[in-house]
This record gives C-alpha cells, sequence and structure tokens, in this order.
C-alpha cells in the first residue's frame, strides 16, 4: 500500500470559503500534470518544494476551479515522499469532481491517519510523536496544546531512547559473555549494572507517575465540588461557568446527581463536577446521590470543599468533616477549603480556618483567588513538570511493563542468577520500550492507532 498514491481532503467537510486536497505518493506529479494548467506554464516537476503554484483544474473541457497548489518534495515533506496540497473554493461538488479526477488518474482515496502513517515508515516521525499528532489536533487548551506538541516533538521519544540506548549496550555484553561462558569471562559489570537498572527503573517510575497529570491535562483537570447541602456549590458551578448549569435552590438536597461540565482557566482545561450534598439522610435516592459525591472524589485531582459561612462548623465539626474528606483522598490529590457567602453581614470567620479562601459565588466574589489557588494546585502536583509527562495508555500500560521487567533483572542479580537468564528480562524490558516509539511494532498495533486519526491526516 506504501507505493499507492494517496489523496484525501484535509479540512472538515461542508460549504466554506477554502479547502484543502492532500496527494501524496510517487504519481503526484504526474497525475497533477494530467488535470493542472499553471498560469505561468512551470513544470511542476521541476518546481521547487515549498512554493506554491496558482493555476485552474480541468475535467475534461470543464473549468472546474482556480486553485493554489502547494509543493513539497521528497524527501521533505510531510510524508516524505512527493506530495501537494491543492487549495480549492470549498464547494462540495468542486471537492467531489477534484477528488473523482486524481482516484481516475491513478490515486486512491486515503485510510484514516494514512498520511501520518506514511511519515512514520518513512522515518519522519517515531509512532509516538505520530500519536501526538492526533493529540495537537484534539487538543482543546493551550495545556493540552502544549503537552501534545513538546511529545511531537520528541520529548518523550528522546527520553525513552536513552534509556534504551543504555540498555542495549549492557545487554550487548551480558550476550557477549554467553559466547564466552566455558571461559567464566564476565564482560558486564554487575555493579555498573545494578546501578544502570536503578537509574532506569527511576526514569520509568517518574514517567508512569505522570499519566496522572499527563492524562488530566489531556482529558481535562477533574476537579469535584463537594460540601453540605445549600452551601452554593450549584452556584459556585454556575458562576465559573458563567451560565445556569446546575439547579439552584433555597431547598436542601436539590442536587441529587453528579453534574459535570468543562471550562478553561488561564490556559488550562478543568472538568467541573457538581455533587449532592453531604449529610445524614434517610431519603433512598438522596444517599445514592451522595455515594457519587465520594465516587467522583476519588476520581477528582482537585477537590474544591465548599463551607456555608453563615453555618461555618465548629472547630470540632470541621476537623471531623475533614477527616471524612482525607479518607477518600490519596496523597496525589488536593483539596482546596472554600468559606462561601462571605458577603453577608456579620460574617467572621474562625481562627482555625485560616487556610479558608473567602468567597461569594452568588455575587462573583473570590473567584479570582480561586483560580488561582487552582492553579497553585496544578503546581504542587507537578503541572511545571507537565513537558515529559505522559498522556497515553498505551505509553502507561508498556512502561509498567518495563518496570515489571527491570524488577526481574535486579530480582535476579541478587539471587545471582546466570547471564543467559538476565539477558532475557533485559531483552523483554528493551522489547516493551520498543513499543513505545515503534522501534518494535505489529501491524494489529498500527492499525489500532492510526485508525482513530481523520481521513486527511
Amino acid at each position: 500500500m506504501l507505493n499507492h498514491t494517496i489523496c484525501a481532503l484535509a479540512t472538515p467537510q461542508g460549504s466554506g470559503a477554502i479547502a484543502v486536497i492532500r496527494l501524496s505518493g510517487a504519481l503526484t506529479y504526474p497525475i497533477l500534470h494530467e488535470v493542472f494548467k499553471p498560469k505561468n506554464n512551470v513544470v511542476l516537476a521541476d518546481a521547487k518544494g515549498y512554493s506554491i503554484v496558482f493555476g485552474t483544474i480541468h475535467k475534461d473541457n470543464e473549468l472546474l476551479d482556480e486553485v493554489l497548489i502547494s509543493l513539497f518534495k521528497a524527501p521533505y515533506s510531510y510524508t516524505g515522499e512527493d506530495s501537494v496540497e491543492i487549495s480549492c473554493h470549498a464547494s462540495p461538488y468542486i471537492i467531489q469532481n477534484i477528488l473523482a479526477l486524481l482516484t481516475q488518474k491513478g490515486a486512491r482515496i486515503a485510510t484514516p491517519g494514512e498520511y501520518t502513517q506514511r511519515a512514520y515508515f518513512n522515518g519522519k516521525l517515531d509512532l509516538s510523536q505520530a500519536e501526538a499528532v492526533a493529540d495537537v489536533i484534539a487538543s482543546e487548551s493551550k495545556a493540552a496544546h502544549n503537552l501534545a506538541m513538546r511529545q511531537m516533538k520528541g520529548g518523550i521519544s528522546d527520553e525513552i531512547n536513552n534509556l534504551r540506548e543504555q540498555l542495549i549496550n549492557f545487554a550487548s555484553l551480558v550476550e557477549l559473555e554467553l559466547d564466552f561462558s566455558e571461559e567464566d569471562v564476565e564482560f558486564a559489570d554487575r555493579t555498573q549494572l545494578e546501578s544502570l537498572i536503578n537509574t532506569t527503573l527511576s526514569t520509568v517510575n517518574r514517567l508512569i507517575n505522570s499519566f496522572t497529570l499527563g492524562n488530566a491535562i489531556k482529558k481535562g483537570i477533574p476537579v469535584t465540588i463537594v460540601g453540605a447541602p445549600n452551601a452554593g456549590k450549584s452556584t459556585l458551578l454556575n458562576a465559573l461557568l458563567k451560565e445556569n448549569r446546575a439547579i439552584v435552590s433555597d431547598i436542601a438536597g436539590t442536587t441529587r446527581d453528579t453534574i459535570e461540565d468543562e471550562i478553561v482557566l488561564n490556559g488550562v482545561s478543568y472538568r467541573f463536577v457538581d455533587t449532592a450534598g453531604i449529610r445524614e439522610t434517610d431519603d433512598v435516592i438522596e444517599k445514592l446521590g451522595i455515594d457519587r459525591t465520594f465516587e467522583s472524589v476519588k476520581k477528582a485531582a482537585i477537590v474544591l470543599w465548599l463551607v456555608d459561612a453563615q453555618l461555618f462548623p465548629t472547630e470540632e465539626e470541621y476537623k471531623s468533616l475533614e477527616l471524612l474528606l482525607k479518607e477518600h483522598l490519596n496523597s496525589e490529590q488536593r483539596l482546596i477549603p472554600i468559606a462561601n457567602k462571605t458577603d453577608k453581614a456579620g460574617i467572621t470567620m474562625p481562627a482555625y480556618a485560616s487556610n479558608f479562601i473567602s468567597i461569594s459565588a452568588k455575587e462573583n466574589i473570590g473567584l479570582d483567588a480561586l483560580e488561582k489557588a487552582l492553579e497553585q494546585s496544578l503546581e504542587a502536583m507537578g503541572y511545571g513538570n507537565a513537558s515529559v509527562a505522559i498522556s497515553s495508555t498505551r505509553h502507561l500500560d508498556a512502561l509498567t511493563k518495563t518496570k515489571e521487567s527491570l524488577d526481574k533483572v535486579l530480582e535476579g542479580m541478587a539471587l545471582d542468577i546466570s547471564g543467559d537468564l538476565l539477558a532475557m528480562d533485559i531483552r523483554q524490558a528493551l522489547h516493551y520500550l520498543g513499543e513505545i516509539t515503534g522501534a518494535v511494532s505489529t501491524d494489529d498495533l498500527l492499525g489500532n492507532i492510526f485508525s482513530k486519526f481523520c481521513i486527511g491526516k
């Protein structure tokens, strides 16, 4: 299939001002020669790459459109092949007829992700960089875009390739020992090998631990709003979203299920979840809602604990509530305590609540301080190191298996097992690391990855 010349619409379907059609492969310029007439009589095959030619496309004797052809010459193109991008008017009639012309002359319609797949096969991108292309397209916030761009530029690849290179060097020495097993020669110093495995494990563990943050940045940081009934949770959600997303009522227990919506604050996407108020109740439905509240707390990266400043709990109640919430949190999660309705007359915050952020969700007071607290929570979670965060479950699985193999190497060294068994575990670790960048791949793996791309990319 790599020998085929492919074409596809690279812009969204539907009427618009301009559409872009991509053509890539060995027959790119011969096909264009038959359907395109340049205004300045330039020969496209002889023109310089990274240049644009104006002209017309004809179907038989019918003028279809005036177009611009952007020229890319192998190997200096996205796919590594001769390729062009045809910018035409976005009439469905024009687009359909241009694609039909290209296929009649020897091209075929590209499959999803086939352009990026060719870039991978032609050495323009490794597999993790190719996956990042899809993440760049799908990014909906500055943080998600930055993370995807860093990965596309080789942020993760560089780390993985460095690990593989060091392991390959030692694996080679261990393998060499096997050829001289009868002479009891040791080429790979076991102390250095142990140090290398520990260093590699440290990097692998760091990448594994970065997944929680990387995945959250990619999909939106999950933030759960909790508190007693009528604390103002729904009002806060509406204030952050700047719309009436959740029902607000003076009646306690109005929210009986989780309500979720997404917002971008300072370039970071957050998924806010409004939950049922936490209290003792005999209402079966409300109890189910409260159970879902604690389920949402466990899934959150950040929990906003909202307290009605007019009904502030006593110090004993406060400590009891704090302990209850922390029982459902792990060390990676962040809890932000908030006192709401502080605009009311006569509000005095108790001394033990000095860490609370004072707001009025109804009057939009103090929301800037809350946004700042969210930023600080991300920094505490390692947001500043997001350039080396992983966001792919496939990468997480490969790194987890790498860790298991490296753990076996250390266990084997402690038991003084033979070099051939150590070499087997090192090779297994190399295999899993290679799966991330595509140094090791299968047709099924590649098919699964590129099938998720849009046609035209």
